[in-house]
């Protein structure tokens, strides 16, 4: 069984075909569009006339608030580029009104608009919450050890130039834990030395 013809004839003979029949299309395409732009003439005489009229009066106050900031996430800073978002809660009153004196003797028209508005914003993904406020925890952390190494080294300088601060100064705290560390070695001699002794 020939699944193929290999035939160049076969092939040119399917190609005509093709051709002749992209052909007719092409001229059914240009008789349809001549026949649908031939000229339409119209019946009689034809006499259009509109004469609306509308007449309305109205009298339109607008008045708008505008809130801004409106729920806008809190957001803690913890240095270093850390940045936390928290949950917030907004109360926004407002009050407009005015007064009016009418020119008739009717009397006195005030008009009055207030209200409040209440927005709560909470953080959705409780994972890069949790997430900010560890590295928050840890970037407070680093911070309150580069605080006591500094302070400790600063202590230390002074006492290496033979300073210390006055005993009973406000800032004496500061320095009083800091320390050689021959001092100490010779204060655990010296216990050792007296507890050998009892």
């Amino acid at each position: 069984m020939e699944l193929r013809n290999n035939n160049k004839s076969s092939r040119g003979s399917r190609a005509a075909r093709l051709h002749s029949k992209l052909h007719n299309k092409l001229y059914n395409y240009f008789a349809v569009c001549i026949l649908s732009v031939s000229p339409v003439l119209a019946e009689g005489d034809t006499n259009n006339s509109s004469n609306p009229v509308a007449a309305a009066t109205g009298n339109v106050t607008n008045q708008a608030v505008q809130f801004q900031n409106n729920g806008a996430p809190s957001r803690q800073s913890f240095g270093n580029n850390i940045s936390c978002n928290g949950s917030t809660m907004t109360f926004s009153p407002f009050y407009m009104g005015n007064d009016t004196e009418p020119q008739t003797e009717d009397g006195y028209v005030i008009s009055e608009n207030w209200g409040f508005q209440i927005n709560f914003s909470v953080p959705l993904n409780r994972d890069l919450t949790k997430q900010c406020e560890r590295m928050a925890e840890s970037q407070i952390n680093k911070n309150k050890l580069d605080f006591e190494l500094v302070r400790a080294l600063k202590c230390a300088e002074l006492q290496q130039k033979g300073f210390t601060l006055l005993p009973g100064s406000r800032v004496y705290h500061l320095c009083s834990d800091v320390v050689p560390i021959q001092s100490l070695l010779n204060k655990n001699v010296s216990n050792s030395k007296t507890t050998r002794s009892k």
